[in-house]
């Protein structure tokens, strides 16, 4: 709607437009607690927000002058309108307040994962560093994209996503011991789509799936959704609890079990070759299929036990991503399995989101074939390897107990002295800018307390990690 209650040159503070002024500023003032302006960042001018907004151009300058005041934003001569330094305290003053009260639930933690603090210490960080993944800069392949069939990236893609990728992926597969052809692997928007897409295929409300515990808690967040009831299998130091799963299979009768055979999330715990083989004969005897989550394959050697490559998809569904390897903002994953189960969870990704981004798995089937890669996979490994064992020495200096000391894994599970609630500990470490991953928000039951957290090994390597939590550790013991 045009704003003509004041003419646009005036020059006379407007009475009937002030309304109007007060919902732009209010509208502005949003985006800057929202993070879409931070501290420093220019606003758009006078003159662009008034024809964006179809407003008169005091009437801007009235909502300029409101954010003033309110001490968000402030004029630089000659330069235009800028958000001020103090602005995200001023427009966020109680963001934090009571979130670790009301849970620290799922939706929390991804939040948290989501969000940049250069002076934190993401102690509960789900990704490799950042400077572990900058030897694969995208921007070295965007040429490439680009000249593997322009045209095509006007289109929605394949329903089964980008073939060469697929063939790619197919070598890739091959080299874990995994033989699958191009079709069956659907490609996904990361991960987390491809188990959206299985839980939509096999599960109704109502039904009963079984899955790790502690486990992957976005899967919890979706198999809520869904309506679908959680039956948890707990995670031993080789993998799942055997006799616990046979009992829930033999009382609950589920058509779905999802574990994570390597680098678990959050335990760090490797499946064992004894216990692969006897979880394989269970699902054989109850007639279960597993899915098994496979999003750190890079950072693991070929050799490592997986279930998929024992059992050749017959009654495993494998998925993978590359979040954790290449970049988490490319949002490519993928399932492997049987090929009719293939075609149908195709029809089913091209009913939901017509299509998975053919951009994005062209940049990565191009980073896949340079020669680059592979030794980008073997940096990858020597570096979880380091960390792995700087981390267990922290750790150990710090007094903590570790749920199992693996060779290598991006997540430790630890517990520290003095808390036998992980949930008191990471609401203490917060004012000291130290984010935990406390234990309950990867269990099945959210009201269970748990003495455990998830420790990402980039982030305890950090000395800031070892002060501060020895700091926090020494006041506590009093």
């Amino acid at each position: 709607m045009d704003d003509t209650s004041t003419p646009p040159h005036s020059g006379a503070r407007p009475r009937r437009g002030a309304p109007i002024a007060e919902g732009l500023a209010q509208l502005i003032g949003r985006q800057i607690a929202e993070g879409v302006y931070r501290p420093g960042d220019k606003l758009p001018s006078l003159r662009e927000l008034a024809q964006l907004h179809r407003y008169a151009k005091n009437t801007v300058v009235v909502a300029f002058e409101i954010l003033v005041a309110q001490g968000l934003v402030a004029p630089r001569r000659g330069a235009g309108f800028y958000v001020t330094q103090d602005a995200g305290a001023r427009a966020r003053p109680d963001e934090e307040s009571g979130q670790l009260s009301r849970a620290m639930d799922i939706v929390w933690l991804m939040r948290e994962q989501l969000r940049t603090q250069p002076d934190a210490v993401a102690a509960g960080d789900g990704f490799p560093p950042v400077a572990w993944l900058a030897d694969m800069r995208m921007d070295r392949y965007q040429q490439r994209v680009t000249r593997t069939g322009l045209g095509a990236l006007f289109r929605y893609g394949s329903r089964y996503g980008y073939r060469p990728l697929r063939e790619s992926l197919v070598r890739k597969l091959g080299d874990v011991g995994i033989s699958a052809a191009p079709s069956q692997l659907v490609l996904t928007h990361g991960a987390n789509e491809a188990m959206d897409l299985v839980i939509r295929y096999f599960l109704q409300p109502g039904a009963v799936a079984l899955l790790d515990d502690p486990g992957y808690y976005p899967l919890f967040g979706k198999l809520k959704l869904a309506g679908v009831r959680m039956v948890g299998v707990p995670r031993l130091p080789d993998g799942p609890d055997l006799a616990a799963l046979e009992a829930q299979l033999q009382r609950h009768k589920p058509r779905l079990f999802f574990t994570q055979s390597l680098a678990h999330n959050p335990t760090g715990s490797d499946l064992s070759p004894a216990k692969a083989y006897k979880l394989l004969q269970l699902a054989e005897r109850y007639n279960l299929t597993i899915v098994e989550n496979d999003p750190l394959a890079d950072f693991k050697p070929t050799s490592a036990v997986r279930l998929a490559a024992l059992d050749q998809l017959e009654r495993v569904i494998y998925l993978g991503s590359f979040s954790k390897s290449f970049s988490a903002a490319l949002r490519v994953g993928y399932i492997a399995c049987g090929t009719a189960l293939a075609s149908d969870l195709a029809d089913l990704k091209a009913l939901i989101h017509v299509s998975s981004s053919e951009y994005s798995e062209r940049m990565v089937d191009v980073m896949l074939r340079e020669g680059h890669y592979a030794r980008h996979l073997v940096r990858l490994r020597q570096r979880l390897e380091a960390a792995t064992a700087h981390a267990l020495d922290v750790l150990d200096g710090l007094g903590a107990t570790v749920f199992t000391r693996p060779s290598s894994s991006l997540y430790l599970w630890c517990r520290y002295p003095g808390f036998d609630d992980s949930l008191a500990l990471a609401e203490g470490l917060m004012p000291h800018k130290v984010i935990m991953a406390p234990g309950r928000v990867f269990s099945v039951d959210p009201a269970a307390r748990s003495p455990w957290s998830r420790c990402n090994v980039g982030a305890i390597v950090e000395p800031a990690f070892r002060a501060r939590l020895a700091a926090y550790l020494d006041v506590a013991a009093g």
